[in-house]
């Protein structure tokens, strides 16, 4: 299916506008999208975000049931054997960090918020582990309470590519972001961007002629040249490196018998010279290698 163009009513809107008008369209497009990890208790959701970071949220679903099963609240989880808890999340990666952190959180939970998770951003970004992002996915979705815009990998790729923001940071994204959408929309931007970003905009191969989306997009990052290196040569035509390296070099002049002789010759001495300081150089002391 051919790309759409973009029409010229798009230049007449609002970045504001623009970002208005994605959110309506993605609303439509996923009406009934919700934060895809699975979960029944607040601490149970501030796990799994802990454990989403670098993972699939479908492969953190596959995990938690088992996790829970076994230590189901923040007691459990912060009095846990370590090795056993390493074990029981070992498939989502980076699997002994977030064993600590998860344990860490709990028994902070326990120890300073009387076992319940914080509803404040200044103090979840107290536990071991959370970030923004995580705590952001548990206001939002815990407490229902929208403190800021959650920015994963989907929402930051999506938000450039759209030309919404200039960034790549996260948190300078989210700050962007919380510019251009209504409070009560945060969390619901990210969710219908994360589908979106999972099933039409990926980050190698988004498919432009199937997104609704096409004529309010920047299209950043997805239409870059591709070829080969090119550099102008000293007349001012353009060549391929390939090309400028294949080029013969200029043929020398034929070697006499005397000077093959003085070649010869030099060829001797420099072989006597290199023996001696090979020697030399044994009877000199080793040295540590430097530590990096």
């Amino acid at each position: 299916m051919a790309i759409a163009e973009k029409p010229p009513a798009k230049k007449t809107l609002t970045k504001k506008q623009r970002a208005l008008e994605i959110f309506d369209r993605l609303t439509g497009l996923y009406p009934d999208a919700l934060c895809s990890l699975d979960y029944e208790t607040v601490v149970q959701l501030l796990v799994a975000t802990i454990l989403s970071a670098q993972c699939t949220d479908e492969r953190v679903n596959k995990v938690t049931p088992a996790l829970f099963a076994r230590f189901p609240d923040a007691k459990a989880l912060a009095e846990a054997d370590r090795d056993e808890l390493e074990s029981l999340v070992r498939s989502t990666g980076f699997y002994r960090n977030k064993a600590k952190n998860i344990q860490g959180a709990c028994q902070m939970i326990m120890e300073k918020f009387d076992g319940e998770v914080p509803r404040t951003m200044e103090e979840l970004l107290l536990l071991p582990g959370v970030a923004r992002k995580t705590a952001n996915v548990v206001l939002a979705n815990g407490f229902g309470t929208n403190m800021g815009v959650t920015v994963d990998t989907h929402v930051k790729r999506l938000t450039y590519r759209f030309g919404l923001t200039n960034h790549t940071d996260p948190v300078r994204v989210e700050r962007d972001l919380m510019k251009l959408l209504p409070q009560p929309e945060w969390e619901n931007w990210s969710i219908r961007t994360i589908y979106h970003g999972r099933n039409i905009c990926d980050a190698r191969k988004p498919l432009c002629g199937e997104c609704t989306l096409v004529d309010l997009c920047d299209r950043r990052d997805v239409d870059k040249p591709k070829g080969k290196s090119k550099r102008k040569s000293t007349t001012g035509k353009t060549q391929s490196k390939s090309t400028a390296k294949s080029r013969k070099s200029p043929r020398t002049a034929p070697v006499t018998s005397t000077a093959k002789k003085n070649t010869a010759k030099s060829t001797k001495k420099s072989a006597i010279t290199k023996s001696t300081s090979s020697k030399s150089s044994k009877k000199s002391p080793k040295k540590s290698p430097v530590k990096q």
